[in-house]
C-alpha cells in the first residue's frame, strides 16, 4: 500500500480528530458506516474498499483529505456539503500544490499524485481479476530466498508484500511503520477479495506474502510498538491464508496456518489474535468432522475473548460452539449456545469489535444458525434461517450470498421441496461466475445427488443439467 507518511513538501504537524465526520457517523459503528460508504459508492459506479479501520483513520485525523474517489462518494452521501463541511482539509493545503480548478472534474481514478500523505488506501483492487488482468503477478514474487542469516531484501509495495528481485542477498533490514502498515493492508485486501470471489483463486498467491511477513518478524523491528503490529499483522495474515485453505478444501493446510497464528498470539500475549485463531479452529474442526474439538476450541476462544469487551465477538464464538454441539447431536447444548449467541448479538456493536468481524451481521447469524439446524436434521427450520440469511446479506459479500443460497437449496431438497431447491440451486450457479469456493461447489454436489430422484420435477432437470456441466473441482 502507499505510505501514509508525508513528503518533504508537507511539514509534520499533529493530527486533529475529524469531529465533523465523527458526528456524521452518529450511532452507527465504524463497520456499519463503512458498509454505507461502500453502498453509496456502488450507487454512483465507484469502487472503494472502505472498512472500519479506514473510518477510524478519518475520524482520528490521519486522513486529512480523501482521494478523488472517496471525495465523490462522500459528497454523494451528504448532498450540499463540501469537503470542509465534512471536516477535511483542502487538497492544496495538504499537498502543498495547487488545488484542482473550480468546476474541474476529478480524475477518473486515483493516481500516484492522489496517494501517499493524503490517502493511504487505493480505491482499485490490484488483486481483483476483474480489475487487473495482471493479478497473477501481484503476489507471485513474494517469496523468501537465501539461507543462514541472509534472505532477499523484503520490500512492501502498494500491491502487497513483494521481494526486490534486483537486490543482492543481504541481511534483512529491520522493519518500521511502513512495513507494518503494508502488512495490515495485505490482510485487508485478501479479506475483501474473499468476500467477493471466494478462496479457490487466492490461496496459493496469498501464501507467499505470509512467508515474507514472518521474514519481517525474524528481522526484528525498529521499535516495540512496530514489533507488536508486525506480530498481530502476521498472525491475522496467517488466519486469512488459513481461511482461504479452509474454504478451498485444504483442511490440513488450514489447520497448520491456524496453529501458526495461535502460536504467534501466545508468544506475544495477544488475546484478540488468540480468540480469532481459536474461532477459526473451531469452524475448521466442525467442517472436518471433529465436533468435540470444535466445542473445545470455541470455548477456549470465549475464554480468551471475554476480557476484550465485545458482545458481538462473544456472540460469534457462541455460534461456533453451537455448531460443535450440533455435530455431536446434542440438541440441548446447541440450543443453549444459540440462545447465548442471539442475546449477545442483540447488545449491538461496540468499539471493541475486532476489525475482522465486519462480515458478522444479522445475515451471518442467521446463516450459522441455519447450519446448526441442518446438522440436527431440522430441514424446515434450517431453510427458514438460510432464506433469511440470503435476503439480509449485504451485496458486497457475494461469496456469502452464494453460500447461504446453497445452504437453502440443500435444506429445501432434503426437506422435500425439490422445485424450490432447484430454483435456489440455479441462483447459486449464476453466482459461480463471480465466486470460486470448493465448499459451495461441494454443497451443490450434495444437493444434486438428493435431487436426482426428482429429475422430472419442474426446474430440477435444468438445475441438474447445468450442474453437470460445471468443470470438475481439482
Amino acid at each position: 500500500m502507499a505510505s501514509s507518511t508525508v513528503t518533504s513538501s508537507q511539514p509534520d504537524r499533529p493530527t486533529r480528530p475529524n469531529l465533523a465526520f465523527r458526528q456524521l457517523r452518529g450511532r452507527r459503528s465504524p463497520a456499519e458506516f463503512a458498509a454505507l460508504v461502500r453502498r453509496a459508492a456502488r450507487e454512483i459506479g465507484e469502487r472503494v474498499s472502505c472498512d472500519a479501520r479506514y473510518v477510524g483513520r478519518v475520524e482520528a485525523g490521519e486522513i486529512r483529505c480523501p482521494n478523488y474517489a472517496y471525495e465523490r462518494v462522500f459528497l454523494h452521501m451528504f448532498p450540499g456539503r463540501t469537503l470542509a463541511d465534512l471536516g477535511f482539509a483542502s487538497r492544496s493545503s495538504v499537498r502543498g500544490r495547487g488545488a484542482r480548478p473550480a468546476g474541474a472534474a476529478p480524475p477518473a481514478y486515483a493516481t500516484g499524485e492522489t496517494r501517499g500523505a493524503i490517502e493511504p488506501y487505493d480505491t482499485e483492487d490490484p488483486y481483483d481479476p476483474h480489475e487487473n488482468h495482471e493479478e497473477s503477478d501481484v503476489l507471485r514474487r513474494a517469496f523468501m530466498t537465501g539461507g543462514g542469516a541472509t534472505v532477499a531484501a523484503v520490500t512492501l509495495s502498494p500491491l502487497g508484500l513483494t521481494i526486490d528481485a534486483a537486490a543482492a542477498p543481504r541481511p534483512l533490514r529491520r522493519a518500521g511503520s511502513p512495513e507494518a502498515a503494508a502488512l495490515e493492508e495485505a490482510v485487508r485486501r485478501i479479506r475483501l477479495l474473499d468476500d467477493r470471489h471466494g478462496a479457490d483463486g487466492l490461496y496459493r498467491r496469498a501464501a507467499a506474502p505470509l512467508r515474507a511477513a514472518y521474514a519481517l518478524l525474524d528481522a526484528g523491528a525498529t521499535r516495540q510498538t512496530t514489533a507488536d503490529r508486525l506480530h498481530s499483522g502476521a498472525g491475522e495474515l496467517a488466519i486469512s491464508v488459513g481461511w482461504l485453505a479452509h474454504d478451498s478444501g485444504r483442511f490440513d493446510d488450514a489447520r497448520s496456518h491456524y496453529a501458526e497464528a495461535l502460536a504467534t498470539a501466545r508468544m506475544t500475549g495477544d488475546p484478540g489474535l488468540e480468540a480469532h485463531a481459536f474461532c477459526n479452529t473451531a469452524f475448521l474442526a466442525r467442517d472436518a468432522g471433529r465436533p468435540r474439538e470444535a466445542v473445545r476450541a470455541a470455548q477456549a476462544a470465549q475464554r480468551a475473548a471475554r476480557p476484550l469487551g465485545s458482545p458481538r465477538l462473544m456472540s460469534l464464538l457462541a455460534l461456533r460452539e453451537a455448531g460443535g454441539w450440533a455435530g455431536l447431536a446434542d440438541r440441548t447444548g446447541c440450543e443453549q449456545a444459540l440462545a447465548r449467541a442471539q442475546a449477545l448479538f442483540a447488545r449491538g456493536h461496540s468499539d471493541a469489535d475486532p476489525e475482522w468481524m465486519s462480515f458478522y451481521g444479522e445475515a451471518e447469524l442467521e446463516g450459522l444458525e441455519a447450519q446448526c439446524w441442518s446438522t440436527l436434521g431440522d430441514w424446515t427450520r434450517a431453510a427458514r434461517h438460510a432464506r433469511r440469511a440470503a435476503q439480509l446479506q449485504d451485496p458486497h459479500f457475494t461469496r456469502n450470498i452464494a453460500l447461504y443460497t446453497a445452504e437453502l437449496a440443500d435444506d429445501l431438497a432434503r426437506g422435500g421441496h425439490p422445485d424450490e431447491a432447484a430454483l435456489a440451486g440455479l441462483h447459486v450457479l449464476d453466482l459461480l461466475d463471480q465466486v470460486q469456493s470448493s465448499r459451495i461447489q461441494t454443497m451443490l454436489a450434495g444437493t444434486a445427488r438428493v435431487l436426482l430422484p426428482h429429475r422430472r420435477a419442474s426446474g430440477v432437470s435444468d438445475f441438474l443439467e447445468r450442474h453437470a456441466s460445471l468443470p470438475r473441482m481439482l
